[in-house]
């Protein structure tokens, strides 16, 4: 669930503005055990994309290496001794790369010569995020589609945006509602729909530890509004 009356508006929850820090804390710990959203954006502090790429690796490798020290890992050890800088670069440049908007794909549209007029369907897209409460991964599949409004989009393109906006911490109803609204926002058209099923490793592996759930998120717009279009998208992606 996201609270689009606060935190999408950029205004911080009252139960979190309290001066009782324990109260604060324990709604905090509340929203992560829920796997509740608290915004539409992905939540990122002023001056995120300040510090490059490098120093950014540099200070995550630092930072790490302290958590595996207090962890009680021997960082001379020949296996452990590089893993800092390993954690640190696979965070920047690669799974968290959709955070830093530089990466956000090109998109090329194209006319519509064909004046096709029915759904496009994309289906079985790979997606690979992170839990943004306990830094986890999903994993699982994305199946999106749209009505053309006079103009397509190169279908490697539809995979690229669904990669971009996957590859930060996430949420997976807020990762749905983004990956529709880009797809509005590029093609001019209401007429989109996003399907996601996806396992999330939180929920597997700690907590209820329950290995053969998985999470269905659904985002329809425009003419997937009407029973027998969505029904019609449906029946395409099983």
């Amino acid at each position: 669930m996201i609270n689009s009356n606060y935190e999408a508006n950029g205004k911080a929850h009252p139960r979190l503005n309290g001066n009782s820090n324990g109260y604060a804390e324990s709604f905090t710990d509340e929203i992560g055990a829920q796997h509740v959203g608290t915004s539409y954006d992905t939540p990122l502090k002023p001056g995120a994309f300040d510090l490059p790429d490098e120093e950014k690796m540099k200070q995550v490798e630092s930072h790490f290496r302290e958590i595996m020290d207090v962890l009680g890992l021997d960082l001379t050890d020949d296996s452990l001794r590089g893993t800092p800088k390993r954690v640190a670069k696979m965070f920047v440049r690669e799974v968290f790369s959709g955070l830093n908007p530089a990466n956000k794909p090109k998109v090329s549209l194209f006319d519509n010569k064909f004046q096709y007029r029915q759904m496009l369907v994309e289906k079985g897209i790979r997606v690979q995020s992170f839990c943004e409460h306990h830094f986890l991964p999903i994993y699982g599949r994305a199946h999106i589609a749209y009505i053309a409004n006079g103009q397509v989009i190169g279908l490697s393109k539809l995979n690229r945006i669904v990669e971009y906006y996957a590859r930060r911490p996430q949420v997976q109803e807020r990762l749905t509602v983004q990956i529709a609204n880009e797809l509005k926002s590029v093609l001019g058209t209401e007429d989109v729909a996003v399907y996601i099923e996806a396992k999330h490793m939180c929920v597997e592996m700690r907590g209820v530890q329950h290995e053969h759930s998985s999470t269905v998120t659904t985002e329809y717009s425009g003419k997937f509004l009407n029973e027998n279009t969505r029904a019609e998208f449906l029946q395409a992606i099983r």
